[in-house]
């Protein structure tokens, strides 16, 4: 499967590192270069209005910062939903569809009024070239579809299951794979 830029990645029960187990990773950006993405799955229980005041009234609930992966924690990425294509606002880079990201840098009011949804997380999770390839071989990460409201729910405590559940096939069976399948 080609790994595209909207797609999530879906940690596998055998994926045992404590950063991405029981994770939904939005990739945003996919290249030669390699990969990044954000963790949809783990809030904080920071607000964003404690870190980033000016961006308090445009982020989505919970209004809190997600940890978003191991890497550059001390710097945040939003991720949004724009209300529409046609009118994108300063500091929007699309990753696919309606969705895309916000650069924090740009004043929060040339952005107001111009996405429908947000959402902002502390670090991101990233790869080298061939790396996320070499990991989805060893069966570690699903590679799904992904849906705009994956990225937006106010409860993200399903999300796994609720992502699995939905797959074609005998991937949705996935749900009740035991960590060792020669246990059950």
């Amino acid at each position: 499967m080609q790994l595209v830029s909207g797609m999530l990645l879906v940690a596998t029960p055998a994926l045992q590192d404590p950063n991405f187990a029981d994770t939904v990773v939005l990739l945003l950006d996919v290249t030669d270069e390699g990969s990044l993405g954000v963790v949809l799955n783990r809030p904080s229980h920071i607000l964003v209005a404690d870190v980033l005041e000016a961006w308090r009234e445009i982020v989505s609930e919970p209004e809190v910062l997600f940890r978003g992966g191991p890497v550059g924690t001390d710097g945040a990425l939003a991720v949004a939903q724009l209300r529409d294509v046609q009118d994108p606002p300063v500091g929007w880079r699309p990753v696919a569809g309606l969705l895309g990201m916000v650069d924090l840098d740009t004043p929060a009011e040339l952005v107001d009024g111009s996405l429908a949804t947000m959402r902002v997380f502390a670090g991101y999770a990233g790869w080298g070239a061939g790396q996320l390839e070499g990991e989805i071989e060893e069966g570690s990460w699903y590679v799904v579809n992904g849906e705009a409201g994956d990225a937006f729910r106010d409860d993200t405590s399903g999300l796994w299951r609720d992502v699995m559940r939905r797959q074609p096939g005998m991937l949705a069976w996935h749900v009740n794979r035991p960590v060792d399948p020669d246990m059950n």
